[in-house]
């Protein structure tokens, strides 16, 4: 489909992408786990642009959860090893526009990847393009955790009223205060979950799911979840 005819379309402002099956690419190629996150974080970058180009505001990726320290340690390396690749390549240009977010909890990473990560950011921060969040060391219910901890030491200190709490005072208390909920939620590898990834965030998001491993993932997959997105009646719990 053309960029032309994208335009003529509903386009989601917010795409959320679970980034899943490289491990399982790789193994199907006799190459190691490590060779199918390298091929993932190239195709996250081709996806990346391609939503910038149709008009996409928002993308948020899941990298790394709070459960993927459980991998294999030379696994948890080699994926954080290419975060600062990333990083590093950002900040050696003006990256196409883009401003980067970060969102989990950053104390757990390498002091040089914290740095790295806060660079980034500042670095982007007044950028005009496409909004990319990474979600990196991230997992939805430690971040509601986060979130009600922050707002019951303001009530504790008696900054705050806990009967003035309600959901929008929640929801900024988040990792994603003021980024919009995503409309769109892509998984591809098969798997039918979301694996704890924005939970508060995706009370009425629209989901696909696709049988190809993010590796193979192209921008004509993408296009064919927006397709399915712009022809779902999205009524928000009304008629």
């Amino acid at each position: 489909m053309s960029n032309e005819q994208m335009e003529h379309r509903l386009v989601p402002t917010h795409v959320a992408v679970i980034m899943d099956g490289n491990g399982r690419w790789a193994k199907q190629r006799g190459l190691p786990r490590s060779a199918g996150h390298k091929q993932g974080a190239k195709v996250f970058e081709k996806i990346c642009d391609h939503c910038q180009k149709i008009g996409v505001q928002y993308v948020t990726a899941y990298a790394f959860s709070t459960e993927n320290w459980k991998r294999p340690q030379n696994e948890v390396d080699a994926i954080m090893d290419l975060l600062r690749s990333y990083l590093q390549e950002t900040l050696k240009q003006a990256k196409r526009n883009v401003r980067l977010i970060f969102l989990g909890e950053r104390a757990p990473l390498a002091p040089d990847l914290q740095r790295l990560i806060e660079q980034a950011e500042e670095s982007s921060a007044q950028n005009t393009g496409i909004t990319v969040c990474v979600a990196l060391n991230y997992g939805g219910r430690a971040e509601i955790v986060h979130g009600v901890q922050k707002l019951a030491q303001l009530a504790a200190d008696g900054e705050l009223n806990p009967a003035c709490i309600d959901e929008a005072l929640l929801g900024q208390s988040l990792y994603t205060k003021g980024i919009p909920d995503p409309d769109l939620m892509i998984r591809p590898s098969g798997e039918c979950r979301i694996s704890n990834f924005l939970l508060w965030q995706m009370a009425y998001t629209e989901f696909v799911f696709l049988d190809v491993l993010w590796p193979d993932f192209t921008p004509a997959h993408l296009d064919r979840a927006i397709d399915q997105y712009a022809k779902r009646n999205r009524r928000f719990g009304g008629i």
